[in-house]
C-alpha cells in the first residue's frame, strides 16, 4: 500500500530561532511518513531568510525540508496559500496538507496520529489537535461556529446568560476523545488536499483571524467534516507572531477579519446584528465588572475601538492600514 504524502508547512514571520525550533519537533513527527516540510519566509524583511537558510543548509539529514521566499506579508492565509500553491518542490501532489505554528511542536505521534485518522475517515476533510501551553495547560482550539447569540454570550461573560445560551457558546469543552467540531484552529490542523482543491485554499481577503472559521464553514457547507482528536498533541506557545498577548489595542485587521467573517458567512444584516449583539454584551459586562472581582478581558478600548470601526464602516471606509502583527524581539543579526 502506497503511503500517503503529506506537505508539512511552517509560516515564519521574523521568529526565525522559534520556526527553527518547530522545524525540528515536525521533523522529528514526520519519521515514517512520506512527504517533506516546507518553511515559508512571509516576507519578514528582517534577515529572516537568511537565518533559516543558513541554519537549513547547516543541519544533516534535513535534505526534505525546504524555504520558500514569499514576497509579502500577505497574512497568514496568504502565506501558507503561497505553500500549499507550489506544492512539494519534486512536483508531486500531497495527498495531505500539515498547517504547523512557528510557535508550535508537535510530540512524537501527532501528525501520524492526524493521517491515519484522515486515512479512515474518507468524509473528514481536516482534524485539529490537542494544544497545550508550554506550562501544560490545555489550550481551547475547538470551537463552534461563530452567531449573534454567540457573539452577545461571549461579550457578557455572565453565568445566566452562557447557561441560557449554552448552545451558542463558541469555546467548546476540550473534547476528551474525536469529536466533530464546526472549526478548529489553524495552530496544528491537517487538510486533506481532495477538500483544498474542491472549495479552494484560504480566502486572502483575512489578513489575520477568522481565516480557518471562513475555511471550515465552506468545508461543512460542501459536506467535509471537521475533527478534533485529542490524541494528536502539540505544545503551543501562542500569539509569538501576532503579538496578541501584549496587545495594547486591538488591530484594525481583527475588526475587518470579523467583519468579513459574518458579512460573507450570513450577510449585512446579520453581520450588523452581530456587532450590536457584542457592544451590548460588552456594555453589560462593563457595567457588572467592577463588582465582580474579575478582569475586563478586552485589550484597552476595546469596545470604543468597535464602535469606531463599525461606524467607519457603516461610512464605507475600511479600517485605517493593516499594521504587521508584531512578533516576539529576536535578534536576527
Amino acid at each position: 500500500m502506497t503511503r500517503p504524502l503529506v506537505q508539512t508547512v511552517i509560516l515564519n514571520f521574523r521568529t526565525p530561532r522559534m520556526t527553527l525550533r518547530a522545524v525540528e519537533a515536525a521533523h522529528a513527527a514526520m519519521q515514517g511518513i512520506a512527504g517533506e516540510i516546507t518553511v515559508v519566509d512571509n516576507g519578514s524583511g528582517d534577515g529572516s531568510d537568511k537565518v533559516l537558510a543558513e541554519a537549513l543548509a547547516a543541519r544533516r539529514g534535513w535534505d526534505r525540508v525546504h524555504l520558500r521566499l514569499s514576497p509579502r506579508n500577505g497574512g497568514f492565509g496568504a502565506g501558507n496559500n503561497f505553500a500549499m500553491a507550489r506544492g512539494l518542490s519534486d512536483g508531486r501532489r500531497a495527498d495531505y496538507v500539515y498547517l504547523l505554528n512557528s510557535d508550535a511542536f508537535p510530540e512524537p505521534g501527532a501528525i501520524s496520529g492526524l493521517v491515519d485518522f484522515l486515512e479512515t475517515h474518507p468524509r473528514a476533510g481536516m482534524a485539529g489537535s490537542f494544544i497545550r501551553g508550554e506550562d501544560g495547560v490545555p489550550h481551547e482550539t475547538a470551537f463552534r461556529f461563530p452567531s449573534i447569540a454567540g457573539e452577545f454570550e461571549g461579550a457578557v461573560r455572565t453565568g445566566i446568560v452562557t447557561r441560557l445560551l449554552e448552545r451558542a457558546v463558541v469555546p467548546l469543552p476540550i473534547p476528551e476523545e474525536a469529536t466533530r467540531v464546526d472549526w478548529c484552529a489553524g495552530a496544528s490542523v491537517l487538510m486533506r488536499q481532495d477538500m483544498l482543491e474542491a472549495i479552494g485554499g484560504f480566502d486572502e481577503t483575512f489578513f489575520l483571524y477568522y481565516e480557518e472559521t471562513d475555511l471550515c464553514q465552506r468545508a461543512k457547507r460542501a459536506g467535509w467534516e471537521v475533527w478534533y482528536l485529542p490524541g494528536s498533541v502539540v505544545v503551543h506557545v501562542g500569539s509569538a507572531s501576532t503579538g496578541m498577548k501584549r496587545w495594547v489595542r486591538t488591530p484594525g485587521y481583527w475588526f475587518e477579519s470579523r467583519l468579513h467573517y459574518f458579512t460573507k458567512t450570513h450577510g449585512r444584516a446579520y453581520a450588523a446584528l452581530a456587532t450590536v449583539a457584542r457592544i451590548s454584551g460588552a456594555a453589560l459586562w462593563r457595567l457588572r465588572q467592577p463588582f465582580s472581582g474579575r478582569p475586563l478581558g478586552d485589550p484597552p478600548h476595546f469596545l470604543r475601538d468597535l464602535l469606531a470601526h463599525s461606524l467607519r464602516r457603516l461610512a464605507g471606509r475600511r479600517a485605517r492600514g493593516v499594521p504587521a502583527p508584531m512578533p516576539l524581539t529576536e535578534d536576527v543579526k
